[in-house]
């Protein structure tokens, strides 16, 4: 008996060894360390709790995801030798990188290497330009938020003099290239376009420039604090052109420098990060609100790499990749969202918010937001 039972073992064992699907391995690069940890360890804790429920649902055709954790520290040079140890590790996906300046440094090794990676929220627009296909984000580019401001300079004050004004970053600088390329598209073009430095606290100036040009509403490419001299220079001078900024003056900072002068100021923003579904594993871990800002994103990022490799049939990247630039619709936690060609989101999730007085005194800009 007991010859005959080796055999049979053995050739058990040999089926089942071929029925267990190999794993399906996906990397998730994310600042886990450094500044912007909270945010990291936000995002990783919504990716966990995706991979636990796509493994409990039965995986992605049929493979279950094994996690491949890297730390890029919000660094492009560690994120640089985060995405070669990935590479080597031979994921197939990877969920990151989180910051702009990582994600630039990290892609072109998952393009050489035949990696689909999914960003939940690098937002510089050249990122999807440099001719990558296997590169995707779920967040709006600063082109896109650009778009979106100049598209209402055109709308709300067509045929009347604006001007478009940046701090002289390259993040400020592309809000307000894109913002003129719009209001052109929409038939207006800006009297004046000027830049003034974060560093330089004098902007009498600028303001007397508009003045002079009868300005009646200015885009501002840039970060809060020049944008709150900015405005409270203008009001000072009796100048009451409408400013229009990007989510850069998303910060307390901004009403506090303003004062009264940054009520009815217009932003640009993305809408309030989802909360994430119910786990069915277990209660649900709490969640600072610097975490929750990207617990979502990275959720449904796997949802897409599920959905993506549902729709063509096989986890093969590229073909994955394929798919997904063919404008094809997934549902996830942040929507139904959508990839053109470059891997931008054909419809990015922007809002208009007011900053406003409120009746205890403080200007907010909480519950003003609108579609743009």
């Amino acid at each position: 008996m007991g010859r005959i039972a080796w055999p049979a073992l053995a050739l058990l064992a040999l089926m089942g060894g071929a029925q267990a699907a190999e794993p399906l391995r996906i990397g998730l690069a994310l600042p886990l360390s450094g500044p912007d940890a909270g945010f990291g360890q936000g995002a990783r804790l919504g990716a966990e709790q995706a991979v636990s429920e796509i493994n409990r649902a039965g995986g992605v055709l049929g493979q279950k995801i094994q996690l491949v954790v890297q730390d890029d520290a919000g660094d492009p040079k560690q994120a640089v030798a985060a995405a070669r140890k990935l590479a080597g590790a031979h994921v197939r996906f990877v969920v990151g990188h989180l910051n702009s300046g990582a994600a630039a440094a990290a892609s072109p090794i998952y393009e050489e290497s035949g990696i689909v990676s999914i960003t939940p929220g690098a937002t510089w627009a050249p990122l999807t330009r440099r001719g990558a296909s296997l590169l995707f984000r779920l967040a709006g580019s600063d082109a896109q938020q650009g778009l979106i401001g100049g598209t209402l300079l055109a709308q709300r004050f067509r045929d009347r003099p604006v001007a478009i004004v940046h701090d002289k970053t390259s993040f400020g600088r592309s809000l307000a290239d894109e913002a003129a390329r719009a209001l052109k598209a929409g038939g207006g073009r800006e009297r004046l376009f000027e830049g003034v430095s974060r560093e330089d606290r004098e902007v009498a100036g600028l303001v007397a420039k508009l003045r002079a040009l009868g300005i009646e509403a200015v885009y501002f490419g840039g970060l809060q604090a020049p944008a709150a001299l900015l405005i409270r220079a203008m009001r000072e001078a009796g100048l009451n052109a409408t400013l229009i900024g990007s989510d850069g003056l998303l910060d307390k900072d901004f009403a506090q420098v303003a004062g009264a002068a940054a009520e009815g100021t217009l932003m640009t923003l993305a809408p309030a990060p989802p909360r994430l579904p119910e786990s069915r594993g277990g209660a649900r871990t709490p969640r600072t609100p610097e975490a929750d800002l990207f617990a979502g994103a990275a959720y449904a990022a796997f949802e897409v790499i599920r959905q993506g490799a549902e729709g063509a049939r096989t986890t093969d990247p590229a073909k994955v990749a394929t798919y997904l630039h063919g404008g094809a619709t997934t549902r996830t936690v942040l929507g139904e969202v959508a990839f053109d060609a470059r891997g931008d989101l054909v419809r990015p999730p922007f809002a208009v918010a007011t900053w406003r007085k409120l009746s205890d005194g403080r200007i907010d800009y909480a519950g003003t937001e609108t579609a743009p």
